[in-house]
């Protein structure tokens, strides 16, 4: 058997397979004699399969306990936090008792196998996440009119934020122009209701507020207004100062909401670390196991070098943003490409492999355009039926798309503001903008995220995702200034700053399937981000293994 029949086969038993298990059969290996020897031996069957218990199957011996503890004990045994749980486990295994000390051996085992909840990790440094926003659905009806309170409510919003600037704290409202003389300097706030290049090349747009619309004309003479006019999508909410003229506005200034120039760099005192994933994809055929393995590892200080098992005691937090799994009937033919049909069982697997990190770490949630929920956003949280699993996790914190958090504060530290999206407009502004999309398009996130904090929004244009309407306001206006902002989506791990927030786009753990390529996504996977809280630099670790480069150079036809 090869190692993906291998890994099949005992995920159908709800069984996990380490890297380091291979490391223990030949060619000659067969799964179903393995789990009918593991099963004899054993009342109970673990949920990690190990180079150790690999051995421990064909040494002859008989084991009957808590095997989630035994995994925690050898966690807390290689940090050197308690090594005498782990040595009974160790000694009863293979066999090392005296037989004077048998006794003594069962009595603390039995205490682990009825106390587990005493095995705990000393983390020295408290992490604690507060919800700052999750949206919470009102299950209402939705009428026409509900669209148009909603795109009042998100004027106004950003209205405001625009006033703030020096600049437009004395504009007026497009009902007012119509009495204004020629020549007359104006400045106003309005969507972008229309956008055209005239027949010089200039480019006139149509802005609109609640009390009338008007005319804006950018002459191509002047080349900084023209080129970021350029960009200007519709629906988008902005500033203009011009110069009146008959019945139009000429163009002197173009003001976004935008983040202040003042933003401030947060940094905490103490060294934590926070680490970013999305597009998990659990389920799928193409999924790459031993390099997630290889992740969960690290984070219980089993793999990398000394300094990245150093980094990886002091993680605290992780977050996941979107397709956690991979979902079913998302599009045409997807059956061809899962592996697990049953978007139960695909939830199952997720909480099976997210059990396997150390619950010291808080790992924070949001959903996908790929999870068991509405695509319209903002996505709510899980469902509790479809992933009950994630709900008895006390470690775990489910939020919606988009959410904000706050971690890590304390006595005289705010914390950091952490504004999650897993991405689903992102192709659009890729697609439209015109300096992202000559700069690479969709593979310059890092611009696409730039441009959504300089508008406020995440999706300001009517066309760029699917949204639920909201009469008291839109959740998806960046109201408040994030020191983070973390997606998904793209496939791609891509890290950047702008005006002292951090911009991060986290990576997959998938090779690229027939609907990544007709979508234009090439997948980086396995590179993951990891923030130093205490000094805001990200490095990127690579657990792609060897074997997985191979499958994706193939799949992005480059080899």
């Amino acid at each position: 058997m090869n190692k993906q029949e291998i890994i099949n086969y005992f995920l159908e038993k709800g069984v996990l397979i380490s890297p380091d298990f291979f490391n223990e059969f030949d060619e000659k290996f067969n799964s179903l004699d393995f789990h009918k020897i593991l099963t004899k031996k054993s009342l109970s069957t673990p949920l990690v399969l190990n180079k150790e218990l690999c051995n421990f199957v064909y040494s002859g011996g008989f084991l009957d306990f808590n095997w989630n503890d035994f995994d925690r004990s050898k966690v807390l045994s290689e940090k050197e936090i308690n090594f005498s749980s782990y040595s009974v486990f160790e000694q009863i295994m293979f066999k090392n008792f005296k037989e004077e000390e048998n006794k003594g051996g069962e009595i603390l085992l039995q205490q682990i196998k009825q106390e587990p909840e005493k095995i705990s990790v000393d983390t020295k440094e408290e992490s604690k996440v507060e919800i700052l926003f999750s949206y919470k659905d009102n299950n209402k009806k939705r009428e026409v009119n509900d669209f148009v309170k909603f795109f009042r409510n998100r004027y106004e919003t950003i209205k405001k934020i625009l006033c703030s600037r020096q600049e437009l704290k004395d504009s007026v409202s497009i009902a007012r122009l119509k009495r204004k003389n020629e020549r007359e300097a104006v400045t106003i706030i309005g969507v972008v209701l229309d956008k055209a290049i005239t027949k010089n090349e200039n480019i006139k747009l149509v802005l609109e507020d609640t009390t009338d619309t008007f005319n804006v004309l950018i002459t191509k003479n002047r080349e900084d207004l023209y080129n970021l006019a350029k960009d200007l999508v519709l629906d988008e909410v902005i500033g203009i100062s011009g110069v009146m003229g008959n019945n139009i506005l000429f163009c002197n200034g173009i003001y976004l909401p935008d983040i202040p120039i003042t933003n401030e760099l947060k940094k905490c005192p103490d060294e934590v670390y926070a680490v970013f994933i999305s597009d998990v994809h659990f389920g799928i055929k193409n999924f790459l196991h031993d390099d997630f393995m290889n992740f969960v590892n690290w984070l219980n200080g089993k793999h990398g070098t000394e300094q990245q098992k150093d980094i990886a005691n002091k993680v605290k937090y992780l977050f996941v943003t979107g397709d956690v799994v991979e979902g079913v009937g998302i599009y045409p033919g997807q059956e061809e490409d899962l592996e697990i049909k049953d978007i139960y069982e695909q939830y199952e697997l997720a909480t099976k492999y997210l059990k396997l990190i150390p619950q010291n770490i808080k790992i924070i949630i949001c959903g996908g355009n790929h999870d068991a929920m509405r695509i319209a956003e903002p996505q709510p949280i899980f469902d509790r039926e479809i992933a009950k699993g994630f709900y008895e996790m006390p470690n775990v914190i489910l939020v919606s798309n988009p959410a904000m958090v706050n971690i890590h504060s304390k006595e005289g530290f705010p914390g950091f503001n952490i504004l999650m999206y897993h991405g689903f407009s992102f192709p659009y502004y890729g697609d439209n903008v015109p300096s992202i999309r000559e700069k690479g398009g969709i593979f310059r996130c890092d611009m696409i995220m730039k441009f959504l904090l300089q508008r406020r929004h995440l999706a300001p244009s009517h066309g760029s995702n699917l949204y639920i309407p909201d009469i008291t306001q839109d959740p998806l206006v960046i109201e408040k200034v994030p020191d983070i902002f973390v997606s998904g989506h793209i496939h791609q791990s891509i890290v950047s700053n702008y005006r002292n927030v951090s911009l991060i786009n986290s990576s997959c753990w998938v090779v690229q399937s027939e609907d990544n390529a007709k979508r234009g996504i090439v997948p980086n996977p396995a590179k993951i981000p990891i923030l130093n809280l205490k000094t805001r630099e990200v490095r990127i670790m690579n657990f792609l293994g060897d074997n997985a480069k191979v499958l994706v150079s193939e799949r992005a036809g480059l080899k």
